[in-house]
C-alpha cells in the first residue's frame, strides 16, 4: 500500500509547526505497514483556495494512480467547502482511492466513511437547490416590484451617428466615439437609409439600446 501525506498550514497559522501534522501521519502509516509514496506539502496557504501547489501535486499523483491512500490530519487541511468536499471525494472514491482523516477516525475506505461520503453529497446538492431557488424568487419579487433587471440601457443620439457618418467617419470609429458595438453601428445605418442619411434636415431623437 502506498500512501500519501497531505499536511498544510494557513497563513494565519504562524506559530504552527507543520510537523504538528507530520510526524503523528508518518507513525500512523507506519503501525499500518504502509509505505510512504510522497508527503505533499502548504506552508503558508489558505484553505479557501484550491490554487495549492502540494494539493495539485497531490491530485495529480492520484490520477497517475501513483498513490493508493491519502493521509490527513483533518479534513478541513484538504478541503476548503462541503462542495469542495464532496468533488473530491467523488473523483478519489472514482479513482478507487482510500481517504483517512488521522484525529477525526473517519475512514472513507470502509462502509460507514462511504456512507458518510454519500450523505454529504446529498447534504451539498440540497444546499446547491435551495441557493438556486432563493435566486429565482429574488428575481421574481424584484419583477413584481415593477425592478428592471440586466445592465441599465445606453441613450444614443442619432443625430450624431448620421453626423459622423456624413463626414465620412469610419464604422469602428463611429463606434468607438459613441461607445457603441461595430455591429450595432451597421444595422442601425442600414435601419436608416441612404435616403435618411442624405436628408440634411432631419433630426432625430435619442433612443435607449441595451
Amino acid at each position: 500500500m502506498k500512501a500519501g501525506i497531505y499536511a498544510r498550514i494557513s497563513t494565519s497559522d504562524k506559530n504552527q509547526d507543520i510537523n504538528l501534522q507530520l510526524v503523528p501521519l508518518r507513525e500512523y502509516i507506519e503501525r499500518q505497514g504502509w509505505d510512504i509514496y510522497r508527503e505533499y506539502l502548504d506552508e503558508g496557504f489558505s484553505g479557501s483556495t484550491i490554487a495549492r501547489p502540494g494539493l495539485q501535486d497531490l491530485m495529480r499523483d492520484c490520477r497517475r494512480k501513483l498513490i493508493d491512500t491519502i493521509v490527513i490530519w483533518k479534513l478541513d487541511r484538504l478541503f476548503r467547502s462541503l462542495h469542495h468536499f464532496v468533488e473530491l471525494a467523488l473523483e478519489l472514491q472514482a479513482l478507487n482511492i482510500r481517504l483517512v482523516s488521522l484525529t477525526e477516525a473517519i475512514d472513507f475506505g470502509s462502509p460507514q466513511g462511504r456512507l458518510l461520503a454519500n450523505l454529504l453529497a446529498v447534504f451539498s446538492e440540497f444546499e446547491r437547490d435551495i441557493i438556486r431557488e432563493r435566486v429565482r424568487e429574488g428575481l421574481k419579487n424584484a419583477v413584481r416590484k415593477g425592478k428592471r433587471l440586466g445592465r441599465k440601457p445606453l441613450e444614443v443620439d442619432l443625430d450624431k451617428l448620421v453626423q459622423l457618418k456624413r463626414e465620412g467617419i469610419g464604422i469602428k470609429k463611429i463606434a468607438q466615439a459613441m461607445n457603441v458595438s461595430i455591429g450595432w453601428v451597421h444595422k442601425t445605418l442600414k435601419n436608416l437609409g441612404q435616403e435618411t442619411l442624405e436628408n440634411q434636415g432631419t433630426k432625430f431623437k435619442q433612443i435607449a439600446i441595451h
